[in-house]
Formats: structure tokens, C-alpha cells, sequence
């Protein structure tokens, strides 16, 4: 009976474990979008009658872009027209304005004209800008100009994110299929929705001091993992590298170090005072005349002392500093010269062999001096 039992309760087990594969397989399917899907367009049939009211939006744009905004400004309004939303550019106020009209069907195209003139006046060009029309595009207008305080540092971290020769930038729009603009304290994304969240991470994380090749590999690693269809359901931590700061300022430790000491519920004992002091003693109960003769007693002996360390501080003054001792001069016994038998014997055979009065063996050649002056003077 028990071994059924055991066997009943593993068939469970394994059923229960199936059951549950079945159901995130199915909720992965139902939260995957299939290849080649788009959501269909809004056209004129889905809101024939139009809008109740008019809605405008106007910003600004900096001095430098008018000159831009102007030749542009035809084809703005071209595009923007399609969608019958109606464009007006002020060069004295600096502003642009977008506004519907009673043709326009679209309540959320106000919306994207209004992100159009928003990604003009942050200096991004029109042909990437007219893209924020589209359904399945979306922009992102992220502000770094508060994120640092330092200056320079907020530059340096803003090369950063550009990289050399714009390099990194342009490795972040070719993971997030997004266009990036940095511009003064902004930067400009235009992408789809996966993208720019992305993109958002990486600039906040590199304001921040986390450099974006970090982030980059990350991305790189995930693009790879996201074409496998079986791993889509499975987490991806761990094939994601984990990045540790190396270079860890370390906290400077207190000279004074001051040690917290154990708590304890109970107060602090109470200090004793001078009649305790005097009770535990035994001179509480003495006389006056007893004490004060105590008193003076310890004033002596503290006298005595104080004047003893005072004489032997003037004494200190009158004994002789301590003599260095004189060093002795060492003598060296003189060492007694071995004599050197053999180059004796060499001297007396080089001796026998020369006579008294002879040439040497190899004589010197005679200096022609005073021959070559005469035979100058024979030729003059």
C-alpha cells in the first residue's frame, strides 16, 4: 500500500510540473509579438466626425537654429499637412506653434507635431525628426544639465557618451535602433520604445560615472540571447556580465578613534561626595584641630618635596658632562718583507750577460735632426 501511495504521489508531483511548463509556455506566446505585425493605422473611417475643440502647443528655439528652421519650414509644414495639422513659425518671438484644425481626425497626431517642433528646436535635423510621424516611433528628450555640478566634470562625462570621433554613439544607435542627438544640456533620442529606454539607461548611468561601455556589452550580449527562441522564456542573468568598481577611494580612518561603549539600561553609578569620601576614611569624625593639623602636615610634606626637586634641578647645572675616552692609536707591527728569491736570480743572470761598457743589444736608431737641416740648407 505504501509503495502505491509513493507512486501516486510522484505521478502528482510530475503532472504538477508539466502543467506549470504549459502555462508559461502559453503566457510567453501570448506576450511575444509575431514577426511581422503591425498595429493597423488610424484612418478617417475610425473618427469621422473630427475633434470637439482645437488644441496648439508652441516652444521656443534658440538664435542659432532660425536660420535652419527657415529654409526647413516648407516641408514641416508639408508633412505636418498630411495629418491637416496647421504650422506657424514666429522669427521675432523665436516660437513655434502647431495647432489642429476642423479636417484633422487624429486626436493623437497634435502629439507627435508637438514632439516634431520640440526635436527641431533641440537641433536635430528634419529628416531624422519627421520619423516622430510614424505610429511605432516615439522620442525621448532626457535633461543632464543638473545631474552634475562640477562643470568640467559634466563636460568630460559628456565627451563620454560621444566617444571618439562619435563612436560610441554611434555603437548605441546600432544596438537601440534609435537616433541620438547630445546638444547642450539635453540629449535628443528618436526610436522605438525598447530603444529608448535603453538609451535613457545608458546616458543617466554615464552621468553618473558608469562608463557606457559597460552598458554597450550588455546590450551587445542581449541582442545575440534574443535571437535563441528558447531562451526567451528563461532569465538571462546569467550570461550578463557583472561589472565591480575597481578603484575603490578608500574611506580615511580618524585619527582619534573614539570607542562606543556597551549600552547598558541602568544609569551611571553616582560619584561620591566629599562627607562619603570622609565617612569612609574615619575623618568625619574627628576635631577641627585634628584636621587641620592633618592639613598642614600634607602641605609640609608636598613643600619638602617641591624643594627637593628643585635643588636637584639647580645641582644638575654643576656636574661635569662625562668625558669621551681618548682613542688609542694602533701601532701595526712591521710586517716582514719575504723576499722574492727567483726575481733576484733573474736580475744577476740579466746582469752577467751584459758587459762593462757595451752597446745594448738593441739599440736605440740615431736621431736625424741635425742631417736633415743641412741637406735643407745644400738645397737653397
Amino acid at each position: 500500500m505504501a509503495s502505491s501511495t509513493a507512486g501516486t504521489g510522484v505521478s502528482e508531483a510530475q503532472t504538477g510540473k508539466t502543467s506549470k511548463r504549459e502555462r508559461n509556455q502559453e503566457e510567453s506566446e501570448l506576450l511575444t509579438v509575431p514577426d511581422g505585425w503591425k498595429e493597423p493605422g488610424f484612418t478617417k473611417d475610425d473618427n469621422p466626425r473630427g475633434l470637439l475643440e482645437e488644441s496648439s502647443f508652441a516652444t521656443l528655439f534658440p538664435k542659432y537654429r532660425e536660420a535652419y528652421l527657415k529654409e526647413c519650414w516648407p516641408l514641416v509644414e508639408k508633412a505636418l499637412g498630411e495629418t491637416h495639422i496647421k504650422a506657424s513659425l514666429d522669427l521675432i518671438e523665436g516660437s513655434m506653434t502647431v495647432c489642429t484644425t476642423k479636417k484633422t481626425f487624429d486626436p493623437y497626431a497634435i502629439v507627435r507635431a508637438r514632439d516634431l517642433i520640440k526635436l527641431l528646436a533641440r537641433s536635430v535635423p528634419f529628416e531624422q525628426a519627421v520619423r516622430i510621424l510614424q505610429d511605432d516611433m516615439a522620442c525621448d528628450i532626457i535633461k543632464i544639465g543638473a545631474l552634475v555640478r562640477n562643470r568640467e566634470r559634466f563636460v568630460k562625462r559628456r565627451q563620454r557618451l560621444i566617444g571618439p570621433k562619435g563612436s560610441t554613439l554611434k555603437a548605441l544607435e546600432l544596438l537601440t535602433n534609435c537616433y541620438v542627438m547630445v546638444q547642450g544640456n539635453t540629449v535628443s533620442a528618436l526610436g522605438p520604445y525598447g530603444g529608448l529606454k535603453e538609451v535613457r539607461k545608458v546616458v543617466m548611468d554615464t552621468m553618473k560615472n558608469i562608463h557606457p561601455i559597460y552598458n554597450i556589452k550588455t546590450l551587445m550580449i542581449k541582442r545575440e540571447l534574443s535571437k535563441d527562441p528558447e531562451l526567451r522564456v528563461q532569465s538571462w542573468e546569467r550570461f550578463l556580465p557583472k561589472f565591480r568598481h575597481k578603484n575603490l577611494a578608500k574611506r580615511k580612518e580618524p585619527k582619534k578613534k573614539s570607542m562606543k561603549k556597551e549600552y547598558t539600561p541602568f544609569p551611571p553609578p553616582q560619584p561620591e561626595s566629599k562627607v562619603d569620601k570622609e565617612l569612609a576614611t574615619g575623618e568625619f569624625f574627628l576635631r577641627e584641630s585634628v584636621k587641620k593639623r592633618k592639613k598642614m602636615e600634607e602641605i609640609k610634606v608636598k613643600q619638602a618635596e617641591a624643594l627637593t626637586k628643585k635643588q636637584e634641578e639647580r645641582n644638575r647645572a654643576f656636574i661635569p658632562p662625562k668625558e669621551k675616552p681618548l682613542m688609542k692609536k694602533t701601532t701595526k707591527a712591521p710586517t716582514e718583507s719575504k723576499l722574492d728569491i727567483e726575481a733576484i736570480k733573474d736580475k744577476v743572470k740579466k746582469a752577467k750577460t751584459k758587459k762593462l761598457g757595451a752597446p745594448p743589444v738593441n739599440p736605440a736608431p740615431p736621431t736625424s735632426t741635425t742631417t736633415e737641416k743641412k741637406k735643407k740648407k745644400k738645397k737653397i
